[in-house]
């Protein structure tokens, strides 16, 4: 059985997306030759990123589609994530982001991953068990412009990057980063980790390696300068249908997800009467409120209450109360509402539409927070692919 509220995602817009941007990439403005030599002008593959279940979208589904619509590779956040898409089916080469100086790494072996070396320690553990089955094994590379997360610091090569080099059973095949603030067309430090992983190219052969692919940018880097286009990028909200705010773009995109319910129960309210815990909202008048099962269990967010809408015949309904565990109220005062109607929290609905977006602005948060909270008890209901 599916609970009424559920989650609908459309394969077929996510690879009409894939499409969309591969199409942006190739009639943009040329950029430089690429490290494989390719023709100036010659357009990036694209690195689809599905981590965190894709986004809340459902990684297997999501990784087959890709795959099918043309993926040059997925990547995920660590060995595990890929193995879901491994088991699922997936074929397409993988990339793993996370850190893997402390994780067990006979997956990348034995699922046929492609690890990211962002430490000495996770260079000294791929060799390790590279040597030990007689393998040589591909890797990125991954350096810290800025972000000061993950990655070998741009300014101490000399001292961590022998080591990689003289590791024979590593066979570095990329080189990346990733910037800190793309989104923000404000912020310097993006210019300054441009110039800096342009200088680390650079010198890159000094220490004997020659990665044939360099990528850098993920969908708001994407939009913003194709000098960091290189030879591969990383869109992630991009892929599903989502621009990065506060940005703007022509690439036509579709929502891949919406998320729907229905009206369960209509109470009527008098005027000083309360709905939700805390008795946080007071009807001003006599009022009809409708109850919906969707609640933070679901990954509402609990500042919905009181400030975000739903959509139901049509018409903007604003959430009333409290956001509790498993259902909301809405105002249906000034709509003519029926138990069983269609509630749509995210989504479009005649001629209105709520996108992620405009749930984030809402919250004061970022519409990938919205897309990756959606539960685990959400079912994920799949159209089929073009």
């Amino acid at each position: 059985m599916t609970r009424c509220t559920f989650a609908h995602i459309d394969l077929a817009a996510l690879q009409s997306n894939l499409r969309a941007i591969a199409d942006f990439l190739a009639l943009s403005e040329p950029r430089a030759p690429s490290a494989r030599g390719e023709a100036k002008g010659s357009a990036p593959g694209i690195i689809a990123v599905v981590k965190a279940n894709a986004y809340g979208h459902g990684s297997p589904a999501v990784g087959l589609a890709l795959q099918d619509a043309g993926a040059t590779m997925l990547a995920c956040a660590d060995i595990e994530e890929a193995i879901v898409l491994r088991n699922a089916g997936v074929k397409t080469e993988i990339l793993i982001f996370g850190a893997l100086s402390v994780s067990d790494v006979a997956g990348v072996f034995e699922h046929d991953l492609t690890p990211t070396i962002s430490t000495p320690s996770a260079g000294r553990s791929l060799q390790a068990a590279a040597a030990a089955r007689g393998r040589r094994l591909v890797c990125h590379l991954k350096i810290d412009t800025g972000m000061n997360r993950l990655g070998l610091r741009f300014d101490n090569l000399e001292h961590t990057l022998p080591e990689v080099v003289a590791s024979p059973n590593l066979d570095v095949q990329g080189v990346y980063t990733h910037f800190a603030t793309a989104d923000d067309p404000d912020h310097p430090l993006f210019g300054i980790q441009r110039e800096r992983f342009e200088q680390v190219l650079a010198k890159l052969p000094t220490f004997g390696i020659q990665p044939p692919l360099r990528h850098a940018a993920n969908s708001a880097a994407t939009l913003r300068d194709s000098r960091v286009w290189f030879d591969l990028v990383r869109p992630g909200y991009l892929l599903y249908g989502v621009v990065p705010p506060p940005l703007a773009s022509t690439i036509p995109l579709k929502p891949v997800m919406s998320l729907r319910s229905r009206v369960v129960s209509i109470k009527g309210m008098r005027p000083g009467e309360t709905a939700g815990y805390g008795a946080r909202w007071a009807a001003e008048r006599p009022a009809r409120v409708a109850v919906v099962p969707a609640g933070y269990a679901d990954g509402l967010d609990t500042r919905l209450g009181g400030r975000g809408h739903v959509l139901v015949r049509g018409r903007r309904a604003r959430i009333v109360g409290s956001v509790c565990m498993d259902m909301i109220t809405i105002d249906v005062t000034d709509v003519e509402v029926e138990t069983g109607d269609e509630v749509v929290i995210v989504g479009k609905q005649g001629e209105q539409q709520i996108d992620v977006r405009e749930i984030a602005d809402t919250i004061g948060a970022n519409p990938l927070e919205v897309l990756c909270r959606v539960g685990t008890r959400i079912e994920r209901i799949y159209d089929s692919v073009s």
